[in-house]
């Protein structure tokens, strides 16, 4: 069991890449021939400075995956099942792991994480609540509703860096490369 600081105790597998090429540390690792394209991340964040905030942390951090913003719920759907003004994505590579703030205009993160995980196309993406909500019944309803962590967001950006590469084995889930949406 992986503690994630601030979150909620989770056995989760590596699947951020560093720099070098090579996935980020996890408990136990088995070698690979070659490094695995970089599994993409959809961060789902309507604040820009939050959004900033984690993909420096990322980069501190040494994790080069390829990280897409979307900031509200309807723009994560439609990204995600190639929809709306993603139309032309249909049928791309889905996001391996997706990071979820709750609090969003319009549609919520709660009624988000939902959808993705009523869907047979989604529902194997790893998602992490990565969130200011400290309600108890936030934290039930989104582990209920299949998220594979709960992590409060830091108010500073240095206690945030140490929480990223404890997120770097943090994905449990993947089991072979994503399948295309569509």
């Amino acid at each position: 069991m992986a503690k994630l600081a601030d979150g909620l105790g989770v056995s989760l597998a590596a699947l951020f890449t560093l720099a070098n090429g090579l996935p980020a540390a996890s408990e136990s690792q088995v070698p690979i021939a070659s490094p695995p394209e970089p599994a993409e991340i959809l961060l789902l964040e309507d604040d820009p400075n939050d959004a900033e905030l984690t993909r420096r942390a990322f980069q501190r951090a040494d994790i080069v995956n390829p990280v897409r913003v979307v900031h509200d719920g309807e723009e994560a759907l439609d990204f995600v099942f190639g929809t709306g003004v993603y139309a032309r994505r249909k049928g791309a590579r889905l996001p391996q792991v997706i990071l979820l703030d709750l609090k969003l205009p319009g549609m919520n993160g709660l009624e988000v994480l939902r959808r993705l995980k009523a869907d047979e196309r989604t529902k194997h993406i790893p998602v992490a609540v990565l969130t200011g909500s400290t309600r108890d019944r936030d934290v039930v309803e989104s582990v209920r509703l299949g998220a594979g962590a709960y992590i409060l967001k830091p108010v500073d950006f240095s206690r945030f860096t140490k929480i990223v590469p404890q997120m770097s084995f943090a994905w449990a889930l993947l089991k072979s490369p994503t399948p295309m949406s569509g």
